[in-house]
Formats: structure tokens, C-alpha cells, sequence
């Protein structure tokens, strides 16, 4: 407990320091920050490859051309600008599938299967309110069984 409560303080202070020099440099236009000292500088090692992305090939998302669309179940009702969003033509309420369509249109679609769009949510909605992307589908109806539609 202890070593953890001086680690924080020494990086609060390092932390006040950094900010004091920050400001000092700022404050004067002549100032320079110092250049770290040789011994200091990191030094490449030779047989290590720089990768140029740091997530690893299996966790990256393919490109927009190869996905058509993102999904994610919503099992509460769905209310959009106050009001609760039901299906027009069965008037179900809850248990939505959410599509985010490659052309950035929002498609609702309910346990029986009729499909609408909505135009008062946008991807950046959808991206604020999905968790991360865990399987990728070849197939709507995989996708749709996958989230136990």
C-alpha cells in the first residue's frame, strides 16, 4: 500500500515539475527545453522490426470496402428524442436489431423481422452506444443468429 501512495506522489511530482519547465519555456521565448542526453536516448535495436500499427494483424478491422454494414442487439426500449421508438408495422418497442449500413444510414429491425429506417440516429450514435466489433459474419442471417434474432 505504501510503495503505491510513493509511486503517486513521485509522479505527481515529476508530473508538477514537467508542467513547471512547460510553463517556464512558455513564459520566455528565448528559452529552450533541454535536448536529452545522449546516455539517455533509447537506442534501436537492430534485429527488432518496427511495426507500424500497434494492434497485431488478427485484431485489426478490415476496411469499409470489406464490411457492409456493423449490428448490435437492443434489448431495452429505444427511445429517440424523447419518445419510445415502435415498429410500424407490428408496434414491437424492445428488442431491436441496430444495422450502421456502409452508406452511414441507420436501419432498425424487430424480432419479427420488418426492417426500418431511422433518420434521427446517425454512426456516430451507433458508435457512442455499441461495444466493440467481436465477430465478423459472411452472412446477414449469421449475424442475425450470432445476436439471437
Amino acid at each position: 500500500m505504501f510503495r503505491r501512495a510513493r509511486a503517486h506522489r513521485e509522479f505527481r511530482e515529476a508530473q508538477h515539475a514537467g508542467h513547471a519547465l512547460l510553463h517556464t519555456a512558455q513564459a520566455h521565448p528565448g528559452f529552450q527545453l533541454p535536448a536529452p542526453a545522449a546516455d539517455q536516448a533509447p537506442t534501436p535495436d537492430p534485429t527488432e522490426t518496427v511495426v507500424p500499427d500497434f494492434l497485431p494483424p488478427d485484431l485489426r478491422v478490415p476496411s469499409r470496402q470489406e464490411v457492409e454494414g456493423l449490428m448490435m442487439r437492443w434489448q431495452t426500449p429505444l427511445v429517440i428524442d424523447g419518445e419510445v421508438r415502435a415498429c410500424p408495422e407490428c408496434g414491437a418497442y424492445r428488442d431491436w436489431i441496430i444495422f450502421n449500413m456502409s452508406d452511414d444510414t441507420i436501419q432498425l429491425r424487430c424480432q419479427a423481422g420488418h426492417t426500418t429506417p431511422e433518420h434521427r440516429l446517425d454512426p456516430v450514435w451507433f458508435n457512442r452506444n455499441s461495444g466493440p466489433v467481436d465477430h465478423f459474419h459472411p452472412t446477414l442471417e449469421e449475424g442475425l443468429r450470432h445476436l439471437g434474432h
